[in-house]
């Protein structure tokens, strides 16, 4: 049975966290989420036990997860728990009491089915691609290791390192100095080695970071300015300059730096040793990150659903329909678009020029569901803000931008119209959909596009627009409209027949 809404939660060794999504078609789309700064794993003592204090954070969070999912079907509520409770030797005991304080049965999963979800809830929470993934997930008590390519994991392990248990072993009082973090870096090293001639071996063309530690880390060398030429992400240089202000300042607390969240603090220093020696053992020189992690792959494994397909593709078409968008229309302009691009670049356009005209094309008319006057800016505002599974941020501020451009001035986007790529496919798009202003299904006279200078030209035959007044204006009236963004346009009428 498929549910409309479903649930998450992840007991995790540092937090625990609730997400609870929307099922539309083959897609999830966030609802509600919510984190507890637990540190199961802080409560484990020297026996593997975990103490009354930390049993008690655990429940007390676990009773307010519970209200939450209150109502729900136990079938649209998936529980797992990680290390922490697959080490603790009184897990038996607390399970009882947690599955009470929760309302629904929790799991504890071995660290390689972690690593499995792990890598599926990552994988739909980036574009989809070709090459093969590393994704990494620094947890609290356990790091998971994944390769592997669209939504299949191939290789996975899980050490038993984490950002909570290093800081514990190796920064009790918090202190940091140049022989406790080399002593940290070396022990995660060691652990690292055990899988590193596998991974080297299978080897991946992207380093992605999910969950907390990879978060934290990548905001704070954002935030710092810490990574070279304002790279995003987490950089080897960027962590080095990160690890000289740590040793600088004696503590993570001393630092008075913005981007370092006040739950993440207490267990940065172990996170921050992990992730070093990750980068040196296995060579990375910078790592992206995933939204998407455990909680997301645990919605996906619970609909039994894994996408073999571009979960974009899948993204535009649910907004059409939930958009109300004419079909017959779009496909038109579509096909037009398309001719378009494919004569302008001497008919081998990117594959992804492709794609992304293709999505502006089916899309470009979304925002006639808000209101018809100025259509193009509530379709551009839904492309930026909406929840677009599989879509980066950066996909979406271009397809908004070309939706945004596709009829009216130019002027309004700014910089972009400095982007030759770009200003190919609103050429594009704009040109289909004026030849398109009819809506209906006659037939387009032969037409030709090609580069001029720094802009297009458009050949259409002389007798087709005289006996097409209207568009031929609007055509025409292009021509001040590049012009202004210094770009060059012009309109050919050929003396070509229009049945010929």
């Amino acid at each position: 049975m498929i549910y409309e809404t479903v649930a998450a939660v992840d007991l995790g060794s540092n937090s625990f966290r609730l997400q609870v999504g929307r099922v539309l078609e083959n897609q999830i789309y966030p609802l509600d989420s919510l984190k507890e700064p637990v540190r199961l794993a802080s409560g484990l003592n020297a026996d593997k036990r975990l103490d009354a204090a930390s049993q008690e954070r655990a429940l007390e969070s676990l009773r307010r997860f519970g209200e939450r999912l209150r109502g729900l079907d136990a079938g649209a509520v998936r529980a797992v728990a990680t290390n922490a409770l697959r080490v603790a030797k009184n897990a038996a005991e607390f399970l009882p009491q947690a599955e009470a304080a929760l309302g629904f049965p929790i799991e504890i999963i071995a660290g390689r089915e972690e690593a499995r979800l792990i890598y599926i809830g990552a994988s739909h929470s980036l574009p989809s691609a070709a090459h093969q993934r590393l994704v990494i997930d620094i947890g609290g008590g356990s790091t998971e290791f994944i390769i592997g390519k669209r939504h299949e994991p191939q290789l996975m392990e899980s050490l038993y390192m984490g950002c909570v248990s290093y800081t514990l072993r190796f920064f009790p009082d918090r202190k940091i100095d140049r022989k406790r973090l080399r002593e940290a870096q070396v022990a995660a090293a060691k652990e690292i080695e055990l899988i590193s001639h596998d991974y080297q071996r299978l080897g991946w063309k992207e380093a992605v970071g999910s969950s907390g530690s990879a978060r934290a880390i990548a905001d704070v060398l954002e935030s710092n300015g810490l990574n070279p030429d304002g790279e995003t992400g987490i950089t080897r240089l960027g962590l080095e300059r990160f690890c000289n202000l740590i040793l600088k300042a004696g503590s993570v607390e001393a630092l008075d730096l913005p981007g370092i969240s006040k739950d993440r603090l207490p267990v940065l220093p172990g996170g921050v040793a992990i992730m070093t020696a990750i980068f040196e053992e296995l060579g990375i020189e910078r790592m992206t990150y995933a939204d998407g992690a455990l909680r997301l792959g645990v919605l996906y494994d619970l609909l039994g659903r894994f996408h073999h397909h571009d979960m974009r593709d899948s993204t535009v078409a649910q907004f059409r329909r939930r958009y109300q968008v004419e079909g017959d229309q779009v496909e038109r302009v579509e096909a037009t678009a398309l001719s378009a691009l494919a004569q302008i670049d001497g008919g081998s356009p990117t594959d992804a020029n492709v794609q992304f005209l293709s999505w502006a094309a089916r899309l470009h008319e979304i925002g006639i569901s808000v209101a018809h006057n100025a259509y193009h800016k509530h379709g551009a505002y839904i492309l930026t803000y909406a929840d677009m599974p599989g879509f980066s941020k950066k996909d979406q501020s271009l397809l908004a931008n070309v939706v945004l451009g596709h009829r009216g001035k130019l002027e309004k986007l700014g910089e972009v119209i400095t982007v030759d790529s770009v200003l190919s496919l609103i050429f594009c798009l704009r040109l289909a959909v004026l030849l398109h202003r009819t809506r209906d299904d006659r037939p387009l006279p032969a037409w030709r596009v090609r580069r001029l200078g720094s802009g297009f030209m458009v050949e259409l035959p002389a007798d087709w627009l005289q006996a097409n007044p209207w568009t031929a204006a609007a055509l025409n009236d292009e021509a001040a409209v590049w012009l202004r963004t210094g770009r060059d346009y012009l309109l050919l009428k050929s003396e070509q027949k229009a049945d010929d």
